[in-house]
């Protein structure tokens, strides 16, 4: 585990910074997926919702909905994911 990162139960981390976080998969959910052929990331401006689906990740099992920890206004992705997932 890393310092100042929360864990979900379905394996999701969230890492706040004042009134800003970062959320991601954990290592291990990688793992399950597999190999990562596409993501499918919110747009800037987007509201997300705890809970509810934030993300899409498209593997060679499956295509899995990654759930949001928090909820807030999307500020920023990272566009180096949607362009090589793996």
């Amino acid at each position: 585990m890393i310092d100042g990162l929360l864990y979900s139960r379905s394996h999701e981390w969230v890492l706040v910074d004042g009134e800003s976080a970062r959320v991601g998969i954990t290592d291990h959910a990688q793992d399950a997926l597999g190999q990562i052929v596409d993501v499918q990331l919110p747009s800037i401006g987007d509201t997300v919702v705890a809970g509810k689906a934030v993300a899409e990740v498209e593997s060679s099992k499956s295509v899995s909905d990654i759930g949001s920890p928090v909820s807030g206004t999307v500020v920023l992705v990272n566009e180096l994911l949607a362009g090589q997932p793996e």
